[in-house]
């Protein structure tokens, strides 16, 4: 039998344009749930866009920010829902009572509203202490009050013992929108000057302290706080503020990948202007862990137009919440969609977004 295979043709390499090539990511072949799905990584993502977004569809749904904002009676609301499932209950700086409170409210204030209203879900394992669900539920009021918000409405549910993790905690808010006001990443350009309301990785570690038992030479309390007093002091400055974001799961480098890839802008980060903690850059250092990939819970970034940037850096440092505010990069037109860091020794590094996550349970 004669062999018919053509012989292959020779493409001159002027002709061919590596530039336009393309190798797409191969889909994860995951049957099953896994801890890094909720990881606010690059697998969270897959969850959402592969599952979710698919089923609900919608205009409102395709922001994908921290808070829906909806048109409703003529006014601008922005509605947030948020699950809490941190373990240990109670740790250095909160518990999961304030988490539940300010996450909702920073989700919220991200989209420059201030909170007005929360709804609080229970869920208790059979067995749990009743004294504990008491200190929770103090813990949970008492943050309210601090963010000035209400607890309107609730509800509860037990499911039997081993079936839980003591108690998880569900918070869904709405707040109203001030007129003038629209926060999200598709409104960054090239130019636009990047925030960080103070030290990052915080409450990650101190969570990583008390569940595993390390000590660090120092103890590491949460920045877990509620920032829509923060927020309001910026946007008393400009309503022109383009993005803001609180780098909860996944931390700082989440956040900045997901503003850069709905942006369409690149991010530039200098590495030495991020704030670290000492404690937190030593446990990192321990652990093998980048304080770039690690919750916070009391902080944000923002950015903020150049001609605005030295005024609203002003107004973040003369507020509590983001006295040590400062000014960590860019966005610029190179590497539309990506986020990089210049080292400290003048070289650069991709800042990609994580695939699961380094902490689990921290929120």
């Amino acid at each position: 039998m004669s062999d018919t295979t053509a012989a292959p043709t020779a493409v001159p390499a002027a002709a061919l344009d590596i530039e336009a090539w393309t190798c797409p990511a191969p889909v994860r072949d995951r049957p099953r749930v896994v801890m890094g799905h909720g990881g606010g990584g690059a697998l969270s993502a897959e969850l959402v866009q592969q599952i979710f977004a698919p089923a609900y569809g919608g205009e409102v749904l395709a922001q994908m920010g921290d808070a829906a904002v909806l048109s409703l009676g003529g006014a601008r609301l922005a509605f947030s829902t948020d699950s809490y499932v941190v373990r240990p209950l109670f740790f250095p700086g909160g518990s999961i009572g304030d988490l539940a409170v300010n996450g909702t409210v920073n989700d919220l204030a991200m989209s420059g509203a201030r909170a007005a209203y929360l709804s609080c879900g229970f869920i208790l394992e059979e067995g749990v202490e009743l004294d504990v669900v008491t200190r929770v539920s103090e813990a949970l009021g008492a943050a309210a009050r601090t963010a000035g918000v209400q607890v309107a409405t609730g509800d509860t549910k037990v499911v039997e013992a081993g079936h839980g993790d003591g108690i998880f905690v569900n918070t869904a808010g709405i707040g109203l929108v001030p007129p003038g006001v629209d926060l999200r990443p598709q409104r960054v350009v090239p130019g636009d000057v990047v925030i960080v309301s103070g030290a990052i990785g915080v409450h990650g570690v101190a969570i990583m302290s008390v569940r595993e038992g390390l000590e660090f030479g120092v103890e590491i309390k949460s920045d877990c706080a509620a920032l829509g007093g923060l927020v309001d002091a910026m946007l008393a400055v400009t309503p022109d503020l383009h993005v803001l974001r609180d780098p909860t799961r996944g931390g700082l480098a989440a956040s900045l990948n997901e503003i850069a890839a709905a942006s369409g802008a690149g991010v530039v980060i200098r590495e030495r202007d991020v704030p670290v903690p000492p404690a937190v850059a030593n446990a990192c250092a321990v652990l093998g862990l980048d304080p770039l990939y690690i919750a916070n819970e009391g902080k944000l970034v923002a950015f903020v137009p150049r001609e605005h940037a030295d005024a609203v850096l002003e107004a973040m440092r003369a507020h509590p919440l983001g006295a040590d505010s400062v000014i960590i990069g860019e966005a610029v037109e190179e590497h539309p969609g990506m986020v990089v860091t210049r080292t400290g020794l003048g070289g650069t590094r991709v800042v990609d977004l994580p695939l699961g996550e380094q902490l689990p349970r921290i929120c």
